[in-house]
């Protein structure tokens, strides 16, 4: 038998949404590598270019790490599936009732794709935070830009740096 109930939302997602239920949060949640993964190199180019449209915004608000490639893969390959067979169905008249070689009628078969790339996608994206329900459970502090370069500077100077008192 499956786990029951919704499944739960990750602590980086609950923290941001500024933990309306007021459970504990799970400070032993795994945390995975925050390094942003690349483009998988499979993906069609319309989903490559959604790739490199969404993953730098993701990352720099902390919802995609190293392990959630697939998971961004999966959202981007369905969207651009979802643009081929958008672009197929207004190619072919926008029919959304086609003749079988028998000449009985039958729903065109992409409209099929176009909605089980649709649900795909909207499945991915509530995952991420990328539907306005999803995104109004969340609350991000507005970023700031000196404490960011700040940061920059930090992180590339290391331990480098003495303080001196003269």
């Amino acid at each position: 038998m499956g786990r029951r109930g919704p499944a739960p939302k990750p602590t980086v997602l609950k923290k941001l949404a500024g933990n309306p239920g007021r459970r504990a949060l799970n400070d032993q949640e795994a945390k995975p590598d925050t390094t942003m993964p690349r483009c998988p190199h499979h993906l069609n180019a319309v989903a490559q270019k959604e790739w490199r449209r969404v993953a730098r915004r993701l990352h720099k608000a902390g919802l995609l790490t190293y392990v959630d490639m697939a998971a961004l893969a999966v959202y981007c390959q369905a969207y651009g599936r979802w643009v081929e067979a958008e672009v197929m169905l207004a190619g072919s008249g926008s029919e959304l009732v086609v003749e079988t070689p028998n000449g009985y009628p039958m729903q065109n078969p992409l409209i099929s794709i176009v909605n089980t790339t649709t649900k795909q996608m909207l499945d991915a994206l509530a995952e991420f935070g990328m539907t306005p329900a999803s995104r109004s459970r969340i609350k991000v502090d507005p970023p700031n830009k000196d404490k960011d370069e700040l940061d920059a500077l930090f992180s590339r100077v290391g331990k480098r740096v003495k303080v001196s008192n003269e």
